[in-house]
């Protein structure tokens, strides 16, 4: 459990992708929506790839991870008519990102025997970060709301801004750079 929610701590691309995701979220519903789409996404290929059944390598993964976090943010902004398409886009971007965490549960180099419980604690540990953020990011989006629609609104722009520009980044990176710019 623990490494689980250090994982999704110190990881800013699963945090801003989840952010994210979170800038437009009106309801205590849409958020459920988006949240448990995002899980049951994850979760699912997290497993399918600790178990080899799925493995895809980790030079595709991490950019397409990326790729996710620049989705989000476009569709914040291009977002109209009423349509939400965010809980989709939590689905299908949440099994990418599954696998992102599978490679770190991988690295751990498990015995056998250990490997459905450390699967089970460490998707436990993510999901307990992973509400520890959405909880975070919902009230301060909320008290901004609720004391200027305005300022929530423009956050919600500058914000998505910050997503898509901090995706482009990483994705260049893991790309072109895959030791890392900095």
């Amino acid at each position: 459990v623990p490494q689980g929610v250090h994982h999704i701590l110190i990881g800013p691309d699963h945090i801003l992708f989840l952010v994210g995701l979170l800038l437009l979220s009106g309801t205590i519903r849409q958020l459920l929506v988006i949240v448990t789409s995002f899980t049951l996404a994850h979760s699912i290929t997290l497993s399918l790839a600790v178990l080899n059944v799925v493995n895809p390598p980790a030079h595709l993964v991490e950019p397409a991870i990326a790729l996710s976090i620049v989705c989000v943010g476009a569709d914040n902004l291009l977002v109209g008519n009423g349509r939400d398409m965010r809980a989709w886009i939590a689905l299908g971007f949440g099994l990418i990102h599954g696998f992102g965490f599978a490679s770190v549960l991988q690295a751990m180099e498990l015995p056998p025997r250990d490997v459905a419980w450390s699967l089970f604690s460490f998707n436990l540990g993510v999901e307990v970060g992973q509400l520890m953020i959405v909880a975070i990011a919902a009230l301060l989006l909320t008290m901004l709301r609720g004391w200027s629609e305005i300022a929530g609104r423009r956050l919600a722009v500058a914000g998505s801004i910050v997503v898509i520009l901090a995706g482009t980044f990483w994705f260049v990176e893991r790309v072109f750079f895959p030791g890392g710019m900095l």
